[in-house]
């Protein structure tokens, strides 16, 4: 079968399995990546058999078992092992970072963050404030919590000043939602980087970088819609009751809180780790270190998992600032969620996988000169802010296009796949509208109609994706191999 063809198909079984029929986002790339394996042709199979045995990842006799089975009768099984092969990648960094998000939102730590920035900008900067906490926050915490903790700030802030509210409301947009698209561990970015083969550090550093730069920018864009629309501050009796809110939220107001310091290792210790092993490979590879004991201790601590245990770890000792009643369960309600976006990112790394299998990096590397340079991030753009304006999901757009674009990533490009990466989040961001479950969570706990929301949220969602895809080309124009 003709490899576009294809890959339309594939996209398009996506599409209406979410869409039509609602299936769950596990259920519908598990069914889209078996569709792409069975019908991907035998010649397909047996040349991804001959690269798996000159990569030593499978012998020669597990090769020739499955070359000798119909590319429609081994599908099931080449699909499983790329399920397992993904989730063997991203499923302990998913699982601690939910720890660490539930153990910050629950003992008050991402209150404390946002009480001390707040403090130190004053009322005047707040909309500034109010960013840079979502961001913060935002890095190992999903959106939706992280909007239903700054929510009620917003409401606070247009109460004591009478105005702006629109403005606190895209405040925490701007930063919250940048960075559960950029800035691994969330699944999204975490993914990306798997399929196109970038280090962890490197996306880390670029998601901070783009990240901030366009929440910054994101501001000014809040600030004008702000001022051709008033939303008014209503009551929200047919909201959720606080009862039923996540814990995050009816935990955090409680007396006891812990220090900024305490508040922010869980985020700030990993962050630090990783950058210290970067620099670690640097100066090894320029032979201005040696390895020896120290070094191989740094690069240990510095590895993924274990930085991100670490800080799960200095997140775990946050407990004794949650409520009693919720110490006991956090951690299983943690991986719970977890568990979830695990199965959701693990069928999506395994049907981009079912992709390259069927020669998607050949067919884009037989393109007359690829797509030329800059364009591609144009295209990485569109592509996922297709896919996530009709089904909806950000992290799914992502998975969907960096399996398409993952033959893109290779050495030909003039710049590093990491800005690939970037434009794929920064796509994810348009348009959020009617099919975007957090469309729905902002509008009903701010309080909007519909209506409203589709003059805010969605020209909001669209500058969003703009300014990271602008900030992305200009530094892979300025800097296309960057340091980190």
């Amino acid at each position: 079968m003709n490899i576009w063809l294809l890959v339309i198909s594939a996209v398009i079984v996506v599409l209406v399995c979410i869409l039509v029929f609602r299936l769950h986002a596990f259920l519908t790339l598990l069914l889209a990546g078996l569709l792409v394996s069975a019908l991907m042709g035998d010649a397909a199979v047996q040349r991804y058999a001959e690269t798996q045995v000159e990569k030593q990842a499978m012998t020669p006799a597990e090769a020739e078992k499955l070359i000798s089975q119909p590319a429609v009768v081994s599908a099931p099984l080449r699909l499983a092992n790329e399920f397992g092969s993904t989730a063997a990648k991203i499923g302990i960094l998913i699982a601690l970072a939910s720890i660490i998000g539930q153990c910050l939102t629950e003992s008050g730590a991402a209150k404390v963050i946002v009480d001390r920035i707040l403090n130190l900008t004053g009322p005047k900067r707040a909309p500034e404030a109010m960013a840079a906490s979502s961001f913060v926050i935002g890095i190992p915490v999903f959106f939706d919590t992280v909007f239903y903790l700054m929510v009620p700030l917003a409401r606070s802030l247009r109460e004591r000043l009478g105005k702006d509210y629109v403005l606190f409301i895209l405040s925490i947009l701007a930063g919250g939602s940048i960075a559960h698209s950029l800035i691994p561990p969330t699944p999204g970015p975490l993914t990306v980087a798997g399929e196109l083969g970038i280090d962890i550090s490197t996306m880390l550093f670029a998601g901070l970088l783009i990240g901030g730069c366009s929440s910054i920018a994101s501001l000014g864009i809040a600030r004008l819609i702000n001022r051709f629309i008033e939303i008014p501050l209503r009551d929200l009796s047919e909201s959720p009751s606080t009862d039923s809110l996540p814990d995050a939220v009816s935990s955090t107001t409680k007396t006891t809180m812990p220090s900024l310091s305490r508040a922010l290792a869980p985020i700030g210790v990993p962050v630090a780790l990783i950058a210290l092993g970067s620099l670690a490979k640097t100066l090894i590879s320029s032979n201005w270190i040696t390895e020896g004991s120290i070094a191989n201790t740094i690069l240990i601590l510095s590895n993924k998992n274990v930085a991100i245990a670490i800080g799960a770890g200095f997140a775990l000792s946050l407990r004794k600032y949650c409520p009693a009643s919720n110490r006991e369960s956090l951690i299983s309600r943690s991986l719970a969620s977890a568990g979830n976006i695990i199965l959701i990112t693990a069928a999506g790394g395994a049907f981009g996988a079912m992709l390259r299998q069927a020669g998607i990096g050949d067919a884009v590397g037989s393109l007359p000169n690829g797509v030329p340079g800059l364009l591609l991030l144009l295209v990485a753009f569109l592509l996922t802010a297709s896919v996530r304006t009709l089904q909806g999901s950000a992290t799914v757009a992502m998975i969907t296009a960096a399996g398409i674009l993952q033959g893109f990533a290779n050495e030909s490009l003039p710049y590093h796949p990491v800005y690939l990466a970037m434009a794929i989040g920064a796509g994810s961001k348009p348009v959020s509208w009617m099919t975007d479950s957090a469309f729905w969570v902002m509008t009903r706990m701010s309080g909007m109609t519909e209506a409203e929301g589709l003059r805010v949220i969605t020209p909001m969602s669209i500058g969003l994706g703009i300014s990271a895809l602008f900030f992305t080309m200009l530094f892979a124009t300025l800097f296309p191999f960057p340091p980190f």
